[in-house]
């Protein structure tokens, strides 16, 4: 099947440098969404994205994604003109399914459905609407669709239709490239409309057949940054009606922002202002606080994670308690039954299996067994300017408050370092290690005061 997307449009009311097939829903490119779900339709091997209004970044953007070629429409005079810019991509022999790139919540479902009944004819995805302003109407008698008409174009009869056209249609390619090269321009636009074609097909005897979309949301295009946050909106809303028809306890759907895949187990329960992106996988019994960001991350069964944690990049074991205001980056492992909690960052660092994190610290490049304690303003100094080291905490170490350990050490398992110990040599297993200047008291010392 060719499917032809078109991306062309410049979206002057976006009031943006960036092309608006480019502006992101849910954290990625709207014309993305539109290829993501194009992919999955039955049949599809050929996406032409028909570029014009900053065509280097659109193709940029889709750079490596070798399925996809692209048809330049130079001067943007109307959707007819676009897809005629595709043909030479069109194979005549199947289908060719028109999707818009700024209609990214279009769901691959409706489409198998739009092919389905279209066969070997014409489909056309049309969507009732309570306020059909600004859309094309779709003209019917005795029930048969006969033509599509433009809001600027229509009576004030015509006008009063509620069935609108979506701009998403399935033709006979070998068809399409007749009719496209009789279309013309005499309308209040003066562009080429693809639509035309509908009363084409008409004349031909070729019966054109219809679907409905689900939901209005599901084939709104975006012209502006208001009309994008109301689809943002939208599309959030459903991912929380996802979840919560898989069991997944979301405390407020209306404050819950999914930004890529996000996969949950049994009896997981997620606060308010929490944004998932990337690949996210909350296991069983996970309970996530209030305004986390969790980036590319597994988390263990039963975990808890408290309020106001950011996460990218880490993996976590089962029955930890992370949080409030824990940061974990991309290389960090902590095994079952950890405890990172608040303002301590770890950077690509092992946690064992117990070892607690709790307090005002900064672990990085560090390698920690099971059952270490870490106490309060503890930091692996890893980098010396140019090169970064490792530091190895043996198990069942204490670690007192205040200490830096300068890398690359070791600290044997069992080990005690006092607060306030600067480690520069390894510590040995089972004893206690300190770095303390000797106290002094100044007897008569004064403490200066201003001068007059």
């Amino acid at each position: 099947m060719n499917i032809v997307i078109l991306a062309a449009g410049m979206g002057k009311r976006m009031r943006s440098q960036l092309p608006k097939v480019l502006q992101p829903l849910a954290k990625k490119p709207m014309l993305h969404h539109v290829l993501d779900k194009a992919r999955k339709v039955e049949g599809a091997d050929r996406m032409i994205v028909v570029v014009g209004h900053g065509a280097e970044a659109v193709k940029a953007s889709l750079v490596g994604q070798d399925d996809v070629v692209f048809a330049l429409q130079a001067q943007q005079l109307g959707t007819g003109h676009a897809v005629m810019q595709a043909l030479d991509h069109c194979d005549d022999n199947e289908p060719t399914l028109v999707l818009l790139g700024d209609v990214p919540l279009i769901e691959t479902e409706t489409l198998d459905r739009l092919v389905k009944v279209a066969g070997d004819e014409m489909g056309l995805l049309t969507v009732k609407l309570p306020n059909p302003k600004g859309y094309g109407r779709i003209v019917r008698v005795d029930g048969e669709v006969r033509a599509i008409v433009e809001e600027k174009d229509a009576t004030e009869q015509e006008r009063l239709i509620d069935e609108v056209n979506t701009g998403i249609m399935v033709l006979p390619t070998r068809k399409l490239k007749d009719w496209l090269g009789s279309l013309k321009n005499n309308n209040a636009q003066g562009e080429y409309y693809l639509t035309d074609v509908i009363a084409m097909a008409v004349a031909d005897g070729i019966s054109v057949h219809t679907a409905q979309a689900q939901c209005a949301a599901e084939v709104e295009g975006v012209n502006s940054k208001v009309q994008l946050a109301a689809l943002e909106r939208a599309h959030q809303l459903q991912q929380a009606q996802r979840l919560l028809e898989q069991g997944v306890t979301v405390i407020d759907p209306a404050r819950l922002d999914v930004r890529g895949e996000l996969v949950c187990g049994q009896d997981v329960q997620i606060d308010v202002g929490c944004i998932f992106e990337g690949k996210v996988v909350l296991h069983e019994g996970v309970k996530v606080g209030a305004y986390c960001v969790l980036k590319d991350v597994e988390i263990g069964e039963g975990c808890e994670i408290l309020p106001f944690c950011h996460f990218d990049g880490a993996v976590v074991g089962q029955k930890g308690r992370l949080g409030p205001y824990s940061r974990l980056r991309p290389g960090t492992t902590l095994a079952d039954e950890t405890h990172i909690g608040n303002f301590v960052e770890i950077k690509k660092s092992v946690v064992g299996h117990g070892s607690k994190v709790n307090h005002l610290s900064y672990i990085g490049d560090t390698d920690m067994g099971a059952r270490v304690n870490i106490g309060a303003g503890t930091i692996t100094c890893n980098y010396d300017g140019v090169n970064k080291f490792r530091t190895t905490i043996g198990d069942d170490a204490f670690i007192g408050s205040d200490t830096q350990l300068i890398a690359p050490v070791t600290v044997g398992k069992g080990a005690t370092l006092g607060a306030g110990t600067t480690l520069t040599k390894d510590a040995p297993e089972d004893e206690l290690t300190l770095s303390r200047a000797r106290q002094l008291t100044i007897s008569g010392w004064k403490r200066p005061v201003k001068n007059k």
